[in-house]
């Protein structure tokens, strides 16, 4: 059974959402209220967490830390030595730092890879595990496509020194992403069976719509600021995932009796 708790913490987000869709698309979040940024990607995170845990259990816990503290391993070199995503930096303040990379990112590498990953799931349930690990890459290099010029042109978040045909952002920043995510799917589906109840599809389902809503939160976000070329290289391949999903009805509706071996 899902309790009121996780409820009202997904409830508390949808809030904070779109009060944030209203404040960035057009705008209006003062200076004095630039910590929603934290609160906002901190709830996101911890959502992912909240999924991993209640579907994973034990090694859900773990690999949430896996995932959080690894990402910002990882954007440390980069923001240090300019490997893996670009020589970029931080502009903006997203909460406490470690390793010189903001905590808070590693919340939103958490929602990230448990988004991507229920939707590579219900895209290819029965594929090989390898196959929904790239889906599932895919699926969050997707995201990035969106969030990285909307963070850098749009609000200047973080800074990139450099130059390429995507906003100047590095080419290999989108194949780090790729990589890294990669990785993380490969070790959750190697180590990880799935058993199927109400309360998992409860956050499935959950999982399933933030994907959307980072998708479209951002896509707006782009349209206001005339980032074209972003919104569509993301709202494309985000409606194919979609369209993708549609085809597996058995998963969708009927997730309470089946055990799905990952």
């Amino acid at each position: 059974m899902v309790s009121k708790w996780e409820r009202n913490v997904f409830r508390f987000f949808i809030l904070w959402y779109i009060c944030g869709v209203v404040l960035l698309t057009f705008d209006l979040l003062p200076s004095w209220l630039e910590w929603a940024n934290v609160v906002f990607l901190v709830t996101a995170g911890s959502l992912g967490a909240i999924y991993f845990i209640k579907n994973y259990k034990t090694f859900g816990m773990l690999y949430t830390f896996f995932v959080f503290f690894s990402s910002i391993a990882a954007e440390h070199i980069g923001v240090k030595y300019g490997f893996l995503f670009g020589d970029y930096y931080y502009n903006s303040y997203f909460g406490p730092m470690l390793l010189d990379v903001p905590i808070t990112i590693g919340f939103a590498w958490v929602m990230v890879i448990a988004t991507s990953h229920v939707m590579a799931l219900r895209i290819f349930p029965a594929s090989p595990l390898w196959w929904k690990a790239v889906v599932a890459a895919v699926a969050t290099v997707v995201l990035d496509l969106i969030i990285d010029p909307v963070a850098f042109i749009a609000k200047e978040y973080w800074i990139w020194n450099g130059e390429s045909f995507y906003y100047n952002i590095p080419m290999f920043n989108f194949y780090s992403w790729f990589g890294l995510s990669l990785l993380f799917h490969l070790i959750l589906l190697l180590f990880t069976s799935y058993t199927s109840s109400k309360e998992n599809a409860y956050w499935e389902k959950n999982m399933y719509v933030l994907y959307g809503l980072m998708v479209g939160m951002f896509c707006m976000i782009a349209l206001s600021s005339q980032l074209y070329l972003a919104f569509f290289a993301t709202i494309i391949p985000a409606l194919l995932l979609y369209a993708g999903t549609k085809k597996n009805k058995e998963f969708i509706h009927d997730t309470s009796k089946k055990k799905q071996s990952i």
